[in-house]
C-alpha cells in the first residue's frame, strides 16, 4: 500500500500528468510529458524519491512512440518497505529527444547510455551520451521493432 501518490501530488499543484494505475506490486505508474521531465524530476527528487533505481527504454509499437521508465525509490532510514513510483516518458520515434537526469541521479549514467545505444533515444544534456554496448560505427537502434539488421542475408531454400 503506498503512503502518499505522487500524482496526488502532481495534481495539487496542477502538474501535467497521466495516471496509469499501479503494477501487481502496488506501485504507481505515471506518465509525464517529455518536456515536463526535467522539471518532475527535480521536484520527485524534492518529494523525497532520492534513489534511482532502474531506468530502461522500450519501443512501445512499430512506428509508434520510444518509452523512457525510470523506478524512483524514496530511501529512509527505518522504513521497512520504501515508497516507489514509476515514471514513464513517451518520445516520438522521429525525435526522441528526453531530458537526462543524470544531474539528479548519477546512476542514470550508464542506463542511459544503454537506453540512447539500443532505442536512439537521445538525453540531452548528458554529459557522455555516447555508445555503450555497440561500436560506435554501428549503423541503426538495436532494440527498435522496425531495426533491420545491416548486411544480414538470410537463407532460403536451404533444403
Amino acid at each position: 500500500m503506498q503512503q502518499d501518490r505522487l500524482s496526488d501530488w502532481l495534481v495539487k499543484h496542477e502538474l501535467v500528468h497521466r495516471s496509469l494505475g499501479f503494477d501487481c506490486q502496488g506501485i504507481e505508474i505515471v506518465q509525464i510529458k517529455t518536456e515536463d521531465w526535467d522539471s518532475i524530476a527535480v521536484i520527485s527528487y524534492v518529494y523525497g524519491y532520492n534513489y534511482l533505481r532502474s531506468q530502461c527504454a522500450y519501443d512501445v509499437a512499430p512506428g509508434g512512440f520510444l518509452a523512457s521508465v525510470y523506478h524512483l525509490t524514496r530511501i529512509e532510514y527505518d522504513i521497512d518497505k520504501p515508497e516507489e513510483v514509476c515514471i514513464k516518458v513517451f518520445a516520438p520515434r522521429n525525435n526522441p529527444r528526453i531530458p537526462s537526469v543524470f544531474w539528479i541521479w548519477r546512476s542514470a549514467d550508464f542506463q542511459e547510455r544503454e537506453s540512447y545505444d539500443m532505442l536512439g533515444i537521445l538525453y540531452y544534456n548528458h554529459p557522455r551520451l555516447k555508445r555503450i554496448l555497440m561500436p560506435e560505427s554501428w549503423v541503426g537502434w538495436p532494440l527498435r521493432k522496425d531495426y533491420i539488421i545491416p548486411d544480414f542475408y538470410e537463407i532460403q531454400d536451404a533444403h
